[in-house]
């Protein structure tokens, strides 16, 4: 179950518009249609669909910097991409409309300490799934499998994969899967690390030559190189399997069951294809229907 090419109609059709800030722009991601908050939704021994339902509100944490998948227009200050729209879809399911919302943007090194500390109820944001996470907080999904992935300047011909990074500085946020891994693969040395909270600064850094490449997701990467196809391109091909979860606290096993029924039927009666259709598949790259892992 690989996805790695769907970014690149997408970013080329959608996010090339971005500079003019005209339809297709990754504020304009063509949402699916807005899901219909369910009534009188109960989820019986879940802490947190309690404080829910008590505040009247749910407080999701999101990512606000990756075009196409959770992006936030500084103009209208409103959310878009596939990640949001799985957000949407879960809190319409569990009773709450997009009026209800409160989206946090929690970089990635604060993900499960927010979660933890009851700050967002849930995550959807890029938030890939693995047994150090687990320790902290529990994962529903996965809803989406993406790969890790270099970004390099455009005219760069040293680095064409994860083995040609000896010597070169390579960026990611703090806290990522991506940067972890370099640093216990050891695919360049401890000093070439450079560790920032946001993608776009890492963006920016390589930009001024101050780094070599940038690593995450293919799914985020593409999206910038098709921003600015003059100053950036893929390096090689992707390296690893990344399956996105929605972040839950750990012991609430309840509100992980309902997370998963929604996101299973969401699968079966093509709700999610609707989405990703109206989102990530504008790339015109198909995508393999995840399978969701239940523990």
């Amino acid at each position: 179950m690989r996805i790695r090419t769907l970014a690149v109609g997408l970013m080329v059709g959608s996010l090339a518009l971005t500079a003019c800030g005209k339809e297709g722009s990754p504020t304009d991601q063509g949402s699916a249609p807005q899901q219909e908050a369910a009534q009188d939704v109960t989820v019986a021994g879940s802490p947190t669909f309690d404080k829910m339902k008590a505040a009247g509100r749910v407080s999701i944490g999101v990512k606000e910097d990756q075009p196409g998948l959770g992006y936030k227009d500084p103009t209208t200050n409103e959310y878009s991409g596939f990640d949001i729209e799985i957000a949407k879809l879960v809190a319409a399911k569990l009773g709450f409309g997009d009026d209800k919302i409160d989206y946090k943007a929690v970089p990635s090194a604060g993900r499960e300490q927010a979660i933890a500390a009851g700050d967002v109820q849930y995550y959807v944001g890029t938030y890939t799934i693995n047994d150090k996470r687990k320790e902290q907080i529990s994962f529903a999904g996965p809803y989406f499998v993406a790969g890790q992935g270099l970004l390099v300047k455009a005219d760069n011909t040293d680095i064409t994969g994860k083995d040609t990074l000896k010597g070169k500085k390579v960026c990611s946020v703090t806290g990522s899967t991506p940067i972890q891994k370099v640093r216990d693969e050891g695919l360049t040395e401890p000093g070439n690390i450079v560790e920032l909270q946001q993608y776009s600064q890492c963006i920016s850094q390589l930009d001024a030559g101050q780094v070599d490449a940038v690593t995450t997701d293919d799914a985020i990467l593409k999206g910038y190189a098709a921003q600015e196809t003059d100053k950036f391109k893929i390096a090689g091909e992707p390296f690893s399997d990344e399956p996105y979860g929605i972040g839950l606290p750990k012991e609430d096993k309840a509100l992980r069951d309902k997370v998963n029924d929604i996101l299973q039927a969401s699968i079966d009666d093509g709700t999610w294809q609707t989405i990703y259709d109206n989102t990530l598949g504008k790339s015109g790259a198909p995508a393999e229907k995840p399978t969701i892992e239940r523990y």
